[in-house]
């Protein structure tokens, strides 16, 4: 045991540990998996009709339709929209590539929109100012797991006669005025990766909708708009989530509610920590608005006056992870360069040289908490210290 751990502080803190997660369901993953083999029915078993059911009924929704990943789940949607060449879908700039790639592979305008910056969330007053006649969606990204505006959001869809497609990959579970997401807008889009508060063992995706005709679409164009058997009424894709994958989410499912409530206490308890050590003055904290239940897939802070890069190598340094999501915003990749106009982005670029996200993950003990925040106060008070002399 090191002289830190005897101390009564962790040795080091990881910024998501997924075996932690995983290690005390090893025995029921074994008993699913191997039911699946016993089956011999690995694409479209009875496990992944079952999941459909489970992730419709906890997002408020009537049907879902699995599929290989969260990016499919967004490229699917807007296939199933008809979404094409001429085409422009509002995005925000400060989220995962997956959004606006789903949009650039139909051939489709990406056009992106500038944030909230207490939120990270695309502005409804941004998306406003993009609106064309071109326009045909609108994909609000529930970053981080708090939803987007959806009121104003859905009131400028209806004004405009635009389909609102949820990116909800970070955030199942969580809740916009008590409604969960994937169920407010016309289609949610989920991601099962790893990383997720509902992660698989691998890809998987998942879209939710309450449009009975809808969810028949989406089911065509995942199974290479085939339907029946080697008739094909439409160019769809392969993408289908197998059924191994299924069967370790259902084990998952019935814990999902009590790890969204320990992310919610582990986001309460750095509040208190931060606050207590005088922190939130030098870092800006994540804030969870009133009306929303986040589901705290990242803990998120915002590092003012270009120290973000240094307390990251602090915290590397005292072997606490962490991560920046995300370092450069989707406007300024070099996939879309030749985007050369878009609207004023401004709380877009300044977020990306803030950001820096901390564990956050359900297991994450008191300690390791602790931990984290007096390593933040340790690099502040050096900057003090240094001033001073």
């Amino acid at each position: 045991m090191s002289a830190q751990e005897s101390a009564g502080r962790p040795a080091s803190v990881p910024l998501l540990d997924v075996a932690r997660g995983n290690a005390p369901l090893q025995t029921e993953f074994v008993a699913a998996l191997e039911n699946v083999l016993d089956s011999g029915r690995f694409v479209f078993g009875p496990e992944v009709f079952e999941l459909e059911k489970q992730i419709a009924a906890a997002s408020q929704a009537k049907f879902g339709v699995s599929c290989a990943s969260g990016s499919d789940a967004l490229l699917l949607a807007l296939m199933a929209y008809d979404i094409g060449p001429g085409d422009e879908v509002i995005v925000p700039s400060f989220t995962f590539f997956a959004t606006a790639s789903a949009v650039w592979r139909l051939g489709a305008k990406p056009v992106f929109a500038d944030i909230d910056p207490v939120t990270f969330n695309i502005d409804p007053a941004a998306i406003a100012a993009v609106v064309t006649p071109n326009t045909k969606a609108i994909i609000p990204v529930h970053l981080f797991g708090q939803a987007a505006d959806m009121t104003a959001i859905n009131a400028i869809a209806a004004a405009h006669d635009l389909w609102v497609i949820e990116d909800a990959c970070q955030a199942i579970l969580a809740e916009y005025d008590g409604q969960p997401v994937g169920s407010i807008g016309d289609v949610g889009c989920f991601s099962f990766y790893p990383t997720k508060n509902l992660g698989g063992m691998g890809d998987g995706g998942m879209m939710t909708t309450n449009d009975e005709e809808f969810a028949a679409k989406l089911r065509l164009y995942r199974g290479h708009g085939m339907e029946p058997r080697y008739y094909h009424s439409v160019v769809g894709i392969n993408s289908r989530l197998d059924t191994f994958q299924a069967a370790t989410l259902l084990v998952k499912m019935p814990k999902l509610a009590q790890w969204t409530d320990m992310r919610r206490e582990n986001a309460a308890r750095y509040g208190e920590l931060f606050q207590a050590a005088g922190m939130d003055e030098c870092v800006i904290l994540p804030v969870e608005y009133p009306d929303h239940k986040h589901a705290w897939n990242q803990y998120t802070i915002r590092v003012p006056q270009g120290r973000r890069d240094a307390l990251r190598q602090h915290l590397a340094d005292h072997k606490i992870g962490s991560e920046i999501y995300y370092p450069v915003p989707l406007h300024q990749q070099a996939c879309f360069a030749s985007m050369s106009e878009h609207a004023s982005l401004v709380e877009t670029e300044k977020a990306a040289l803030e950001v820096l996200s901390l564990p956050i993950f359900p297991e994450l003990t008191a300690a390791e908490q602790r931990y984290v925040v007096e390593t933040v106060d340790k690099f502040y008070s050096t900057i003090q210290k240094k001033a001073v002399a």
